[in-house]
């Protein structure tokens, strides 16, 4: 039942003019450094590389935006943590470059997954949300995926 709403939601969103359909999600942090990982480096001669380096000086967050109808994407890295206020500020950063694209858009319609930092009963990321709303004077409705099936959020084959 409820992917059927989703779906439905989902195929509203992507044939009204006025509202465009977005995909969001965070990755988990990426340690920043000259790692040798992944059988990229492999070779006769060994590569210098620390590979086993558990206190790395920088780390990435990375964080994307779909548009599932059009393809186009948007990735967003910060240096802290996964926070709502990380997931908004990304938002924030896409409309700034995108709003121009969609002057007749007055719905912006959000999939995610029902993550710690855009849970919908975090107070903090309602907030924040409503901020946004206010200043980009869209309206917008979250809809979630069901616990466990992020697979199904647009974003998720983007990332793979």
């Amino acid at each position: 039942m409820i992917f059927a709403n989703v779906w439905d939601m989902n195929a509203c969103a992507d044939t009204d003019a006025e509202t465009l359909r977005i995909s969001i999600d965070t990755k988990a942090t990426v340690n920043v450094g000259e790692y040798s990982r992944g059988g990229k480096s492999r070779g006769r001669t060994a590569v210098a590389a620390k590979d086993h380096d558990m206190r790395p000086k920088e780390k990435l967050v990375p964080g994307g935006i779909l548009e599932p109808l059009s393809g186009k994407s948007f990735l967003f890295f910060g240096s802290s943590y996964k926070t709502s206020d990380f997931l908004v500020d990304g938002l924030f950063l896409w409309w700034e470059e995108r709003q121009q694209e969609f002057p007749h858009i007055n719905l912006l319609v959000i999939n995610m997954d029902n993550g710690p930092e855009c849970n919908g009963h975090r107070s903090q990321f309602l907030y924040r949300m409503a901020e946004f709303a206010d200043a980009t004077g869209l309206t917008i409705r979250l809809i979630y995926y069901p616990p466990y099936q992020r697979k199904y959020n647009s974003i998720e084959g983007y990332w793979a």
